[in-house]
C-alpha cells in the first residue's frame, strides 16, 4: 500500500513521463540540419516550441532524470531504476551470460567419439585426409 505523499510523488511522475513520451512522438524532424525540433510548449519539462530536442552535432540532449530531480523529486533512481549502462538485467546479461564458455559446456556434454574404431580405412589410410 503507497503512503499518500508516495502517491502524489508517482502521479508527478507518471505526468512528466507522458509529457516526455508526447514530447519524443510529436517532435518535428529536420532532415536538412539532422534536429529534432519540440512542437508544441511542455511546461512540466520546460520545453518550448521550437526547442531543439536532439542534433548531432556539439548537443547536449534532454534527460530525463535531471527534470525529475529540477522538480524535486526524491529518489529518482528508485522511481525510474538505474541506467542500462549502470546496472540491471541487461547489464547483467552482457557481463555474466554472455561471458560463459558455452564451448567447454558442450566439450562436457558432448563424448567424443573415435571413428577410426571398427571401420575400414580408404586407400589403406595413406593420405593426409585420411590419416585422423
Amino acid at each position: 500500500m503507497l503512503k499518500p505523499a508516495e502517491e502524489a510523488v508517482r502521479a508527478q511522475v507518471d505526468a512528466v513521463r507522458e509529457e516526455w513520451r508526447l514530447l519524443w512522438r510529436s517532435r518535428i524532424d529536420d532532415r536538412v540540419r539532422a534536429e529534432g525540433i519540440a512542437n508544441q510548449f511542455f511546461s512540466l519539462l520546460s520545453v518550448e516550441r521550437g526547442t531543439v530536442i536532439v542534433a548531432t552535432r556539439a548537443f547536449k540532449p534532454l534527460d530525463l532524470m535531471e527534470i525529475l530531480r529540477s522538480q524535486n523529486v526524491q529518489e529518482v533512481d528508485r522511481v525510474l531504476g538505474p541506467h542500462p549502462s549502470v546496472g540491471g538485467w541487461a547489464k547483467f546479461a552482457r557481463t555474466v551470460l554472455n561471458k560463459q564458455s558455452r564451448a567447454r559446456r558442450w566439450a562436457e556434454i558432448a563424448q567424443p567419439r573415435n571413428h577410426d574404431e571398427n571401420l575400414q580405412r580408404k586407400k589403406c589410410g595413406r593420405g593426409w585426409l585420411h590419416s585422423c
